[in-house]
């Protein structure tokens, strides 16, 4: 069977969306807006319950740009993967085959979204996730911090293909997304980023690593909760653990013929 089919990727034009899940970045969301709009691309920006500031950003942006921008509001915060998985839906209810996810606080760089689409042109059924580069602003406990999650992917993929599952610059093919989505549970809150790309491996849904440079963030924002979130990322590990283990014969078998790992 050919990989796009098994991976669950239907034969339809190539239409990418980026989508961005806000929540009180009302600081730095117009120069992220401004460069994803720069390459061209469609935008949806999804209000995770923003407080009324940042809400009242969002509102002018979209009509500011509208239709190339449009804005999806959720009436509660959500966390990042709830607000990422409202956005996938939307991108499914308005016809989009692809989403590419990128953060609203300004640390990653829009001028590599081109290489982004460049690579799903050519591997459409494939997950092109970014690796980063960072500069001297990145927390060295936050930097440190995130080999710990590296090794229990490793683990839980029993692979290394998985190279960074923690940087939120990604593109993935919406229909594996859209099928997990509604058959499995994913985490809503930080937990989500690495959950969702472990599942989608598990899937047999390729991974294309490309490096991307990452500042730290532009407006000094930071949702992540040292406690609560170490504590869901622990709890997801824990999860995936056991998910991989009675599914290790056939992720072993994979290594062996190298089927659909990229």
């Amino acid at each position: 069977m050919h990989e796009a089919s098994r991976a669950g990727v239907p034969a339809v034009p190539f239409a990418p969306l980026v989508v961005i899940p806000v929540y009180d970045h009302e600081h730095a969301i117009g120069a992220v807006v401004q460069g994803v709009l720069a390459s061209g691309l469609p935008c949806l920006l999804v209000d995770d319950g923003s407080r009324p500031s940042c809400a009242r950003v969002l509102d002018a942006l979209a009509s500011a740009h509208a239709p190339q921008l449009a804005l999806l509001r959720l009436a509660h915060n959500q966390g990042k993967g709830g607000a990422m998985l409202a956005g996938f839906a939307e991108a499914a209810r308005r016809g989009y085959s692809h989403v590419v996810q990128i953060d609203a606080d300004g640390q990653h760089d829009t001028a590599d979204i081109p290489r982004f689409i460049a690579l799903a042109r050519q591997h459409p059924e494939a997950v092109i996730c970014g690796i980063p580069a960072y500069d001297d602003s990145v927390p060295k406990a936050r930097l440190y911090g995130r080999y710990a999650t590296h090794v229990w992917v490793w683990i839980n993929t029993l692979s290394l293909t998985i190279r960074d599952s923690m940087c939120g610059f990604r593109l993935y093919p919406l229909a594996p997304v859209t099928r997990l989505a509604g058959e499995e549970t994913i985490g809503r809150r930080m937990d989500f980023d690495s959950e969702i790309l472990v599942r989608l491996f598990w899937r047999d849904v390729p991974v294309i690593s490309v490096p991307t440079r990452v500042t730290y963030p532009s407006d000094g924002v930071s949702h992540f909760d040292v406690w609560r979130d170490n504590v869901r990322i622990s709890r997801m590990h824990t999860r995936l653990f056991f998910g991989m283990v009675w599914r290790a014969p056939r992720l072993l078998w994979r290594r062996v013929t190298g089927a659909a790992v990229a």
